[in-house]
């Protein structure tokens, strides 16, 4: 059969629809040409009205009013005057005309002085990128570097703020030393002063390095959304947590990433430590975590420092006593280990007779130590025991009892931690400026990101558990009592204070006598201390169990 020619429209289709384009194109390019003006005019007018709103978003709202009447008396002049609408037209034509005649420019490539950065760049890398054996070499002098470098971006003031670097598979990129050295010279290389974050792909043999952006500053104290057993220690990254919470920042409300630390029965970090240097922030923090427990359980709070940072809650419902001196904190941190043991085996002797854990036992109980290196230099000089020594039931048996401590010491005291807490603490914070060594040694894992020198109080990173490490940035909390602090930040803190207590009886928990240890000994607090009953002669705490329950 003989095959039959393809249709006419087929066969020369692809002639006509290259005409057609060059048609089409040809008809856009006239008709840019002639509505030129009108496109200048209507870029213009777009660029008026975005400032004419900008303006009015600044403007103070006790001003609005004046200013939409002088807006409304210069409408009606004009509208009087011989000729005034066509002027104010032709005036408002020709501003836009002159707004409009300036097009972005749109940047296809780096500059000769980023290309300059670049260069320097590649040729810094070099030595470490580069073997004499290797026969093609990705990093040589003179090379190029467009071949190494696929990504990158600068800021306003031409340093890098991201880069993507290539570099050969027999790098040992495993070796945390070697990278560590590449680090330092990316981190000298780029401007010093910023927060990088480099994130290394063995497998695809990249590296990505990145300008962090601040963590905000803007979020004070306040009612976080959150369940019992969640404690929110501050704010990290959005892409580092699943997470976010509603806060109230700048007078405004938003959702921000949070760093929730959750304790309790279930937790496999029940307990959290704190260390940074002075001024760094970790007082604040130990404030925000007081602040966030009262609701929903009782705090002992015990400052070894003794200058009165915890004032505000002496006396509070809530609040069994804050110490500040050897003796007191001894005695409630003594009566912090017994409560221990009785919460267990009252839950104990419920398990095995079958009901539920009393309802006593099932309060959390928060144990706030600051600074105990210091308290316990005061017990060696007095031949006492050192109260870590007092903690080691609590941090031991804490889980199971609800009973969570939180320990805070600085970087030049860590040595003076006892072993119970180093062991049991699998939560760790670290604020303030700090070399990566040390953030590595508190943490165990080093950072992600090279630290700054210089950070606001409150600034650190996080790690729960085995987890990675986070930035954190410390929710605002500092002392109401302070000159210092300022008037929104003072509010912020008394509005979560509980009520206090006047002439009450410091009875910790329902049905448990009190004890002569817990009366409040901070005496910075200008209200009275609550009087205690005498001990009528409880039952013994550590009474036989029998096998019945």
């Amino acid at each position: 059969m003989a095959r039959r020619p393809l249709p006419r429209i087929l066969s020369s289709g692809s002639a006509q629809i290259a005409r057609s384009r060059e048609i089409a194109r040809t008809a856009a390019d006239s008709a840019t040409d002639v509505l030129h003006p009108l496109i200048t005019v209507s870029r213009g007018l777009r660029k008026l009205a975005a400032t004419a709103r900008a303006r009015w978003a600044a403007t103070p709202k006790e001003r609005r009013g004046p200013t939409l009447l002088l807006v409304a008396a210069c409408v009606l002049v004009v509208a009087l005057m011989p000729y005034g609408p066509l002027l104010a037209l032709v005036t408002l034509m020709g501003a836009a005309a002159w707004k409009g005649r300036e097009r972005p420019v749109v940047k296809t490539g780096p500059d000769e002085a980023e290309i300059a950065r670049l260069k320097g760049l590649y040729e810094a890398l070099v030595p470490y990128f580069s073997v004499p054996d290797d026969p093609s070499p990705l990093f040589s002098h003179g090379g190029d570097w467009s071949g190494a470098f696929g990504e990158y971006a600068f800021d306003d003031d031409g340093r890098i703020s991201r880069l993507r670097i290539a570099y050969p598979p027999y790098f040992t990129d495993g070796e945390p030393a070697a990278r560590a050295r590449i680090e330092q010279l990316l981190h000298a290389k780029s401007g010093r002063g910023r927060e990088y974050r480099f994130d290394w792909d063995e497998e695809g043999n990249r590296l990505a390095m990145s300008v962090l952006p601040g963590l905000p500053t803007t979020i004070a104290a306040q009612r976080f959304v959150t369940v019992p057993g969640e404690t929110v220690l501050g704010f990290t990254d959005a892409d580092a947590v699943q997470r976010t919470v509603p806060v109230v920042a700048a007078d405004a409300t938003e959702d921000a990433p949070a760093v929730v630390w959750r304790t309790g029965p279930r937790s496999t970090e029940p307990h959290l430590l704190v260390v940074g240097q002075p001024g760094s922030g970790t007082t604040s923090l130990l404030r925000s975590i007081a602040l966030q427990a009262l609701p929903h359980g009782d705090v002992l709070i015990i400052e070894g420092a003794g200058t009165g940072e915890y004032a505000c809650l002496t006396d509070r419902d809530g609040v069994l006593s804050v110490e500040c001196g050897l003796a007191g904190s001894l005695a409630s941190l003594e009566w912090a280990a017994h409560e221990t043991e009785r919460r267990l085996i009252a839950a104990n002797r419920a398990r095995q007779a079958g009901h539920p854990a009393p309802e006593d036992t099932r309060r959390p109980l928060w144990i706030l130590l600051d600074r105990p290196s210091v308290l316990g230099h005061l017990a060696a000089a007095d031949a006492r025991p050192d109260p870590q020594e007092l903690l080691q039931v609590p941090l031991r048996h804490g889980r199971a009892a609800q009973v969570t401590v939180v320990v805070a010491e600085q970087f030049d005291s860590t040595d003076t931690l006892s072993e119970a807490v180093r062991t049991h603490t699998r939560a760790r914070i670290v604020l303030g400026p700090a070399a990566p060594e040390q953030i590595a040694a508190v943490l165990g894992a080093a950072p992600h990101t090279t630290p700054t020198p210089e950070v606001p109080p409150g600034r650190g990173y996080a790690r729960l558990g085995a987890g990675p490490v986070l930035r954190l940035q410390v929710p605002a909390t500092p002392d109401p009592y302070d000159d210092a602090t300022s008037e929104a930040h003072r509010k912020a803190v008394l509005d979560l204070l509980p009520e206090r207590r006047t002439g009450a009886v410091v009875e910790p928990f329902p049905g448990t006598p009190p004890e002569p240890a817990l009366a409040p000994r901070a005496a910075a607090d200008p209200a009275p201390a609550p009087r205690v009953h005498p001990d009528p002669g409880p039952a013994p705490l550590h009474a036989p169990v029998s096998a019945e329950g």
